[in-house]
């Protein structure tokens, strides 16, 4: 018993020294105070943030762009060659392209040809910048309460688009086209206006249409769009 006394007295004894010596360490650590990792404003990230700007999967977060091109949507020609600026990639084509705030819409006269009427689609760059415009353009006829008329037009086939470049003042011009009704025998509405959509846009345009009835339904009612060239088709 007394030899199990001195052994549970030096056991105890060895475990004093043991947590005073932690208790040493740990004042020596953080200046005898516990308080929290000090916070400073500025341009530091956080301890457990990702300061190389990318996601958790170690690619750049890249906003999603304008993937679609329908009738009703403007329809450029992406290009390649883009840089990466700022964690995000854009390229020299989207870093010039006409905006639908920087350009003003309207619709020539028509010139008529076997059978088909033909009315140039203008664009006009009103900005104070040099900015470019490709492909075809979005377009929708709709009545007074802004509902559609007829089905999206169609593009013509067969056309190359080439860049435009629109300096403060210039236009782009692209065809629209449709069979004159009173040949086809199509169904026929009356637009209160066309919407116009620049290429590689969502916002479009707004031009009253003041020339007559259209093509909807029925034999012969495509629509048909063109690319843009330079100039208003005059």
């Amino acid at each position: 018993m007394a030899h199990t006394s001195q052994s549970l007295r030096r056991g105890a004894a060895l475990l004093a020294s043991t947590l005073a010596a932690l208790g040493l360490l740990t004042a020596c650590g953080n200046g005898g105070q516990g308080k929290s990792p000090e916070s400073v404003s500025g341009t530091a990230a956080p301890a457990t943030g990702n300061a190389s700007g990318t996601d958790s999967s170690g690619t750049s977060p890249v906003p999603s762009g304008n993937g679609s091109s329908s009738a009703s949507q403007g329809g450029g020609s992406s290009t390649g060659g883009g840089s990466s600026t700022g964690g995000t990639t854009t390229s020299s084509a989207a870093a010039t392209r006409c905006h639908t705030s920087e350009l003003s819409a309207s619709v020539g006269g028509n010139n008529p040809g076997a059978g088909q009427e033909n009315f140039p689609v203008v664009l006009t760059n009103k900005s104070g910048r040099t900015c470019t415009v490709r492909g075809y353009p979005g377009a929708a006829f709709v009545n007074s309460s802004g509902t559609q008329l007829g089905p999206d037009p169609q593009r013509e086939s067969g056309t190359t688009a080439t860049t435009v470049t629109l300096k403060p003042g210039q236009s782009a011009w692209a065809g629209l086209t449709f069979s004159n009704p009173e040949i086809s025998g199509a169904k026929t509405a009356t637009p209160a206006a066309l919407l116009v959509t620049p290429p590689d846009e969502k916002d479009s345009l707004k031009v009253t249409w003041k020339n007559g009835a259209v093509p909807v339904s029925g034999n012969a009612s495509s629509v048909r769009l063109g690319v843009f060239s330079a100039g208003t088709g005059a």
